[in-house]
């Protein structure tokens, strides 16, 4: 077996590689269906830290900050099965007020298996939303899909 590649862009979409362990499925034999929430948020995490923004450095800033899911569309297409390769394919579209917009795909080879739009709300430890700083938004602006 392969070793997997390491997380990278191109252009503006982040890649994620990640196999699929027998843990990942359920009794059919298929990915069960929460796995695919499990690996878009490591690609969103991945995207984030390849641009230079880390969860940790969030939450020991000056006004420590967080980012939770608000909105999430899923369009579950096609199955994946154990010892699959899936490319998590993360592009943040927008940074504006307290969130973030991003569309995710999942694919393995040509096809598409998975495919969520995202919404990201930036919080506060009381988990209440928190306009994104300028330092954060200017930091994410060279990956955002379409700059």
């Amino acid at each position: 077996m392969s070793a997997l590649p390491a997380p990278h862009f191109t252009d503006q979409t982040h890649h994620l590689p990640v196999r699929i362990y027998y843990e990942d499925t359920d009794f059919s034999g298929l990915v069960y269906h929460a796995s695919y929430l499990r690996f878009m948020e490591r690609g969103r995490t991945e995207y984030l830290r390849l641009s230079g923004i880390g969860h940790s450095a969030l939450l020991q800033g000056d006004t420590p900050l967080a980012f939770a899911v608000r909105r999430m569309q899923i369009d579950f297409i096609r199955p994946a099965r154990i010892d699959d390769i899936l490319d998590v394919q993360t592009r943040f579209t927008e940074a504006r007020g307290a969130r973030i917009f991003a569309h995710q795909q999942i694919v393995t080879g040509a096809d598409v298996l998975i495919s969520a739009e995202v919404q990201i709300a930036c919080i506060g430890l009381d988990g209440k939303p928190k306009r994104l700083p300028k330092a954060l938004r200017d930091q994410l602006a060279p990956f955002l899909h379409g700059n």
